[in-house]
């Protein structure tokens, strides 16, 4: 009984380039493997035995802090001065403290702490 193998050689590469195929076509049309986790995150750290962290080392600060830059304030504005202003209000003439237009309403206090009205001159 001889058998020849010659057939059976020649299907075996086609054979395998079918198998090849259908095994590709089998993985395109499966889905993907995805998976989602959700955790929250606590360190908790584990160390070997024997072996412990290097301990966290802060340098000291520098002997000398530079000094803040000069702060610039613009001085207040000041009332330009009333010079020869006054309200005269008949017994009572007094300085005014802003300038106003002369004839214009004013009042100086009187004896009792009360205004008396006056024009500005």
């Amino acid at each position: 009984m001889t058998h020849d193998l010659s057939p059976r050689l020649r299907r075996l590469p086609s054979l395998a380039a079918l198998c090849v195929m259908v095994l590709g076509l089998l993985t395109i049309g499966s889905p993907a493997n995805a998976r989602v986790f959700f955790g929250i995150g606590v360190p908790l750290p584990y160390y070997a035995p024997g072996y412990y962290p290097p301990p966290v080392y802060y340098p000291p600060p520098p002997v000398y802090y530079a000094p803040p830059p000069p702060v610039y304030y613009t001085p207040p504005q000041q009332a330009a001065p009333a010079y020869g202003q006054s309200c005269n209000a008949g017994a009572y003439v007094c300085p005014l403290d802003r300038p106003m237009a002369p004839g214009s309403a004013c009042y100086c206090l009187g004896n009792g702490g009360g205004r008396v009205g006056g024009r500005v001159n």
